[in-house]
């Protein structure tokens, strides 16, 4: 199976699968002198864990993460870092009911027709379970954005289904297990997915993620456009449907003289863009969408074939979240990540002496129309 490994100077490679003994990743190009620590890493993955409310899928893990290269005295040495998160409590016989079937929404048939077998257990390699070693080196690649170009990544949960969620502040995000930027909204959310898992029933969601600080220039026209890179990073975590930079699909109905961020000596006005122009970072704040579907995984029947092609019902038990949306937000902070420290490195490499004809304007005007407040540094 090839398609394994994301990025090219800072390059990523995740293996194993849901319910195999460990997984993880090896990320090549790290640059050496980076301090780091597994608490570090372990911040960003407890955020993603599995088990932390009764929101989310009851799978006990405690992914727990090993560094078992690539670090020493407590800093990187550029040579390659192996993670490994080992897996405590993988059910297998869980999915022994549909070891000869394929569930709706799911990779299963696409994976057994290409490849002539499948791992049943959980989706294997399908699992989002394999997003925990995105999340762990995007923990790496976040401290090295920080501490060099002082870019700061945070992201939250736009909506749950139906449910809008009006941004009251970044605080808000760490203090309910939706990540949603709203105290107010917290109450409606939980009776909303109480509905859901007594339904037997799932719902999608949309994710927001901010990236402020990121210098004018990174990404490359044509071919390697930043936001270009961004869509692909986002539409490769497990459910995404739809990728927004910026103001989206909502450019469609705007006129030249809304859309158009204007810019003064003291910064933009606007960042109906997100952030990207030409493919490249103009040094606004990055603002992408995510769209989320619906947990395929759910209690209510649905129509399938068999691996004989015989005619089925499915029926899929096991412990799911009823909203996927609901630990996204950690994984997509960890995939832009990747995406920057990427095209950091790649500028880096190709411009770093490059001299500019004028003092960068601030990315933000004093005065600026941001439809969402940025991050806290």
């Amino acid at each position: 199976m090839s398609g394994n490994t994301f990025g090219y100077l800072f390059r990523v490679t995740t293996f194993g699968e849901s319910h195999g003994p460990a997984l993880g990743c090896v990320i090549d190009g790290c640059p050496p002198g980076l301090a780091i620590t597994p608490d570090e890493i372990q911040r960003e993955l407890d955020r993603r864990r599995p088990g932390t409310s009764r929101f989310v899928t009851q799978r006990r893990e405690s992914d727990r993460v090993e560094i078992l290269s690539g670090v020493f005295d407590g800093v990187t040495t550029g040579t390659p870092i192996a993670l490994l998160i080992r897996n405590e409590d993988h059910r297998s016989h869980d999915y022994r009911g549909i070891a000869d079937r394929f569930r709706p929404g799911h990779a299963d048939y696409p994976y057994l027709m290409k490849y002539g077998v499948r791992d049943y257990r959980g989706g294997g390699r399908a699992s989002a379970r394999e997003t925990a070693a995105r999340v762990a080196a995007g923990a790496i690649a976040k401290k090295w954005l920080r501490e060099r170009y002082g870019v700061v990544i945070r992201g939250f949960l736009a909506q749950m289904g139906p449910i809008a969620i009006p941004f009251e502040s970044w605080e808000a995000v760490e203090e309910n297990p939706f990540f949603a930027p709203n105290r107010a909204i917290v109450p409606e959310l939980e009776t909303y997915l109480d509905g859901l898992r007594r339904a037997g029933d799932s719902v999608g969601g949309r994710i927001t993620v901010v990236a402020n600080g990121v210098p004018v220039g990174w990404g490359n026209p044509v071919f390697g456009k930043l936001d270009a890179w961004i869509a692909c990073a986002m539409m490769g975590i497990n459910a995404v449907k739809g990728v927004e930079i910026g103001d989206g699909f909502a450019a469609a109905e705007q006129h030249g003289s809304e859309h158009g961020d204007e810019m003064t000596p003291e910064g933009f006005v606007s960042d109906h863009a997100g952030g990207v122009l030409g493919g490249l970072s103009t040094g606004q704040p990055l603002i992408v969408h995510l769209a989320i579907k619906p947990t395929s995984s759910i209690r209510i029947p649905k129509r399938s074939i068999t691996v004989t092609g015989e005619p089925t019902e499915v029926v899929t038990t096991g412990r799911h979240d009823p909203c996927v949306a609901l630990r996204a937000t950690p994984i997509a902070e960890a995939m832009l990540a990747l995406v920057l420290i990427d095209a950091a490195l790649a500028h880096r490499a190709q411009c770093g002496d490059v001299v500019a004809p004028l003092v960068p304007i601030p990315g933000v005007a004093p005065t600026a129309d941001l439809p969402i407040p940025l991050p806290p540094a």
